[in-house]
């Protein structure tokens, strides 16, 4: 083989290795999670934040697969999860907690407070919930950890307290909210209207709610030795299960509590869960909270 053929043969070699270097499958990496918005340090509103654009996907280069529809397009959007916010009405002169969950916002204390001027379900009125709250209060602003607000004028100064410990037990569960003021007075916290809780306060399960055994119970509760006591009625006023549980503070004080409680397997049917304190003088039920719930079977 002459010189200027080898070189030809050489040449087409390389020019066969570079063009199968260059065919292999692209490979597709994971882009992870868009940017979101930080959270504001000093002072933030109740109104959502600029969001940052989203950073451009690589483009992948051709190739020789057929067309078909793009994984993103097949998956869909996912929807952000709803969000659950802690309601509290007002039942014998005194506040008392709920629960709702809603499409998730960015505006959350303008949601509770809507939520909390719409009133009581059906089953939480029938235990004698009511709202204080009229429509129409809304946040105006929330800077250093203080949400900012206006309340109508109401003459019953027990009942302006009562709808100001509404306001202020609501929105200091956001983590963005430690104190609210009030017409501009100074910043109040749920410490300047914890004198508005009855003994025990339930706070899971709420009225209406469908539970299964077995069941944990919770709430806070200020009563003698810190003993909770818990018992569940069936539809016909039966016993089925009890229990008791210790606050986390004892007599004096008060403190979070949890019980747990079981029962065999019943048909769906209405029931009662029953929250109490035994008496240390004559061991009666006192302090009770009945919560009407839907006893419900193991699915």
């Amino acid at each position: 083989m002459t010189g200027r053929g080898a070189a030809g043969l050489g040449a087409s070699a390389l020019v066969a290795a570079l063009l199968l270097g260059g065919c292999g499958t692209p490979r597709s990496g994971d882009l992870g999670l868009a940017p979101t918005a930080p959270p504001p340090s000093v002072a933030s509103t109740d109104r959502p934040e600029p969001t940052p654009p989203r950073a451009a996907a690589p483009t992948s280069p051709p190739t020789n697969r057929p067309s078909g529809p793009s994984t993103a397009a097949s998956a869909g959007t996912r929807r952000p999860d709803p969000v659950t916010i802690e309601l509290w009405y007002v039942r014998d002169g005194l506040l008392v907690p709920t629960r709702r969950t809603r499409p998730a916002t960015v505006a959350t204390s303008r949601l509770a407070l809507t939520e909390l001027a719409a009133g009581p379900s059906p089953a939480e009125a029938a235990t004698g919930m009511i709202t204080l709250l009229p429509a129409g209060v809304a946040v105006t602003r929330i800077a250093d950890g203080v949400a900012t607000l206006r309340l109508p004028s109401v003459g019953d100064p027990a009942t302006r307290r009562l709808r100001e410990g509404q306001v202020v037990w609501t929105l200091t569960q956001f983590p963005s909210v430690r104190q609210v003021r009030l017409d501009g007075a100074a910043p109040v916290d749920r410490a300047d209207y914890a004198d508005l809780l009855p003994p025990i306060v339930v706070t899971g399960p709420i009225p209406g709610e469908r539970v299964f055994t077995p069941l944990v119970v919770t709430g806070t509760a200020s009563v003698f030795e810190a003993t909770v006591s818990v018992r569940v009625l069936d539809a016909a006023g039966r016993e089925v299960a009890t229990g008791f549980g210790t606050a986390s503070c004892g007599s004096g004080c008060r403190g979070g509590y949890r019980v747990l409680v079981g029962w065999r397997p019943v048909r769906e049917q209405r029931g009662t869960v029953e929250v109490y304190e035994v008496s240390a003088e004559n061991g009666a039920r006192i302090n009770t909270v009945a919560v009407p719930v839907v006893l419900a079977p193991r699915d």
